[in-house]
């Protein structure tokens, strides 16, 4: 059984950092992709980054060059960075296990960020 559990949201001002992390279980994520999504409030969920199985980074035009995906394999996690939020950065965030193998996904149950003076 595949578990998906995220961690690290909460509150920051504009112009701060945050860093969430997302703790997987029943899945390789050397193997597989893993993704971060979030859901502002009032819209859909909407992509934000990947790390692929080989470890290639890919981001969404909106948070590249302030964000940064990463991996400890060791550890079963994957890490997102978030560095010059902006208050638009507010949003559930969602990390998302795909299974190479059997085509399925998994959710997480999202953490809360917000950015806000």
């Amino acid at each position: 059984q595949v578990h998906v559990v995220e961690s690290g949201g909460g509150l920051v001002q504009p112009g701060g950092s945050l860093k969430l992390s997302c703790a997987v279980s029943g899945l390789s994520i050397r193997d597989n992709e893993m993704r971060w999504y979030r859901r502002p409030t009032g819209e859909g969920r909407e992509p934000v980054a990947a790390i692929s199985s080989s470890g290639s980074p890919n981001y969404t035009p909106a948070v590249k060059g302030r964000f940064i995906i990463s991996r400890d394999i060791i550890k079963h996690a994957v890490y997102l960075e978030m560095n010059s939020l902006y208050p638009e950065d507010t949003a559930v965030y969602y990390c998302y296990a795909f299974s190479h193998q059997t085509n399925l996904g998994y959710w997480g149950q999202g953490t809360q960020v917000t950015v806000s003076s």
